[in-house]
């Protein structure tokens, strides 16, 4: 199975079907030009199969090695940032927080139990909020985790000393989301990438076991409100998430992503006022059997009007 990008982008006819999906302020166009005409799954290989139905490639469900976990792993930060962006249109009523334990913690189960208790406490203190956590692993062992708290309306002031106490196991920083119109693609961003200098001691200092990795560099503002460049190595961090990890969770009132199919022609109109944030087009291809398909995602906000609107 070959998979590649286009750098010339596909999209289908007004009259061929999409699925359109609405996340909070981001919509998304996912156009497949390969429909099923009986069965609707089609092996890949012995890690991946087509949904022929959407032309999306999926994991099997078994865990064989580590190929298998990274591509769960993609589908489930793929579903993370649905969750967000669709529950997050207004950053004001949100507060980002990071919860690290001060010993090397690395046990899922108490990573679990303790977010339970420091959620029941912080909300006995400051009322009611939804939440969305998500794990992340560290090169040493240990685990993060980071929530995001979504008020009911603009989000309170929280000190970082309240956290630290209601937490009670480590360090414990909270960030505001301001300028982030995509939070989803934001935060996921944390979970996957690794930093370049986690990664080099890693490997030893040897930089040629990192060799193949894609590199981007992001500015990051630091709590004193300095501002630095960081490089990070994409997709890096998946490798150290154990097998069937559940590595995010959502609180009871969290609303899922609303998923219609409807005609190129209707979709488009939905977002004719809105700014395309992001578009990638691939081409899958089989060789054995002749099996092609070509893939195009699109993303809009429609906080962002269109300047040509």
């Amino acid at each position: 199975m070959l998979l590649k990008k286009l750098e010339n982008h596909q999209r289908p006819l007004n009259s061929e079907p999409v699925r359109y999906k609405v996340m909070g302020n981001v919509r998304e166009i996912f156009w497949s030009s390969r429909r099923s005409v009986g069965g609707y799954i089609k092996k890949l290989d012995k890690h991946e199969y087509v949904d022929l139905r959407t032309g999306e490639v999926l994991p099997f469900t078994h865990m064989e090695n580590r190929a298998d976990n990274v591509s769960s792993v993609r589908k489930s930060l793929g579903r993370l940032r649905d969750y967000l962006n669709t529950n997050i249109d207004d950053v004001s009523r949100c507060r980002w927080v990071t919860l690290t334990y001060a010993e090397n913690m690395t046990d899922t189960s108490r990573l679990k139990k303790d977010f339970e208790k420091f959620n029941k406490r912080l909300r006995y203190e400051i009322g009611h909020y939804e939440y969305i956590t998500a794990a992340e692993p560290q090169g040493r062992g240990a685990w993060h985790l980071h929530v995001v708290m979504i008020f009911a309306d603009k989000a309170p002031f929280i000190p970082n000393e309240l956290m630290a106490e209601k937490w009670g196991h480590g360090f414990v920083t909270v960030k505001k989301l301001d300028d982030v119109d995509n939070v989803g693609a934001y935060l996921t961003a944390y979970l996957g990438d690794m930093e370049f200098s986690e990664c080099i001691e890693l490997s030893g200092g040897d930089v040629k076991r990192i060799k193949g990795y894609g590199v981007k560099e992001v500015e990051v503002v630091q709590e004193d409100g300095t501002k630095l460049t960081k490089k990070y190595i994409k997709g890096a961090r998946l490798h150290m998430y154990p097998p069937q990890f559940n590595l995010y969770r959502i609180s009871k009132g969290i609303k899922k992503p609303e998923i219609e199919m409807m005609l190129a022609e209707m979709a488009e109109k939905k977002v004719s006022a809105a700014t395309l944030t992001f578009e990638n087009t691939l081409q899958i291809a089989d060789e054995s059997s002749g099996f092609q398909s070509t893939l195009n995602y699109r993303y809009y906000n429609i906080a962002r009007k269109n300047p040509q609107v």
